[in-house]
């Protein structure tokens, strides 16, 4: 039986919220809650800052639905909100010291699996090291090898996310690589890196949510 998530397509969620079912977006939030979190930790943005961003684009998506005219994923569309917010970001403002601190609460990975607690100790451990080591390659490295590796999007998808050409795409992916330890490289799990908890899911949910209900529902002035 399929997960509540996974019960519809993109393109259904989307027709459906047209329709007038505009709750059924926390399905599109839920499903894309870690995809967009890695982004927003990619650029550096420690976590309240990923969490702001991820509002912003889940905001901004639902009040451009309309315009979505199916040309290419959605998930690619919501990818090329999420790193427009983090670009405008960057530009206004300079995040040089707040963005190195992380106040990130140590809670239970949203890919949790108690049957083997020694195994996710050590892969929650290489994840930290990976980010770490992510943090020091070059943004233009970085963001290829978390949408391609991490994120798992397709050459085309990230040609387009980020309008290179196929083989900047893929020269890109191999220097940020290169630059990583080959033993981090080989030992990582995705699923580990950038963790997005279950916790932060139903916030961010319910922060989305508020945001979107005030703007279809503004209070009248007095």
């Amino acid at each position: 039986m399929k997960n509540q998530t996974e019960q519809y397509t993109d393109l259904e969620i989307i027709e459906k919220i047209k329709n007038g079912e505009e709750a059924i977006y926390e399905m599109l939030i839920r499903r894309y809650n870690a995809f967009l979190y890695k982004i927003g930790r990619t650029y550096r943005y420690n976590h309240q800052d990923t969490e702001d961003l991820m509002q912003e684009t889940y905001v901004s998506a639902y009040m451009n639905l309309a315009k979505f005219e199916n040309r290419s994923s959605f998930k690619t569309w919501l990818t090329r909100i999420m790193l427009n917010h983090c670009f405008q970001k960057k530009q206004k403002f300079s995040f040089q010291n707040e963005i190195t601190t992380d106040t990130t609460p140590p809670t239970a990975p949203m890919f949790h699996q108690p049957a083997n607690t020694e195994k996710n100790l050590v892969n929650k451990e290489l994840g930290r090291v990976l980010e770490n080591a992510l943090s020091r390659i070059d943004e233009d490295y970085r963001i290829v090898f978390t949408l391609r590796t991490l994120n798992d999007l397709s050459v085309a998808e990230t040609m387009e996310v980020l309008d290179l050409s196929e083989s900047n795409v893929k020269v890109r992916l191999n220097r940020a690589k290169k630059m990583l330890r080959s033993e981090i490289e080989k030992m990582y799990s995705p699923e580990d890196i950038f963790e997005f908890n279950l916790v932060y899911c139903d916030g961010m949910v319910s922060r989305v949510m508020k945001a979107l209900d005030s703007l279809r529902h503004p209070t009248p002035r007095q």
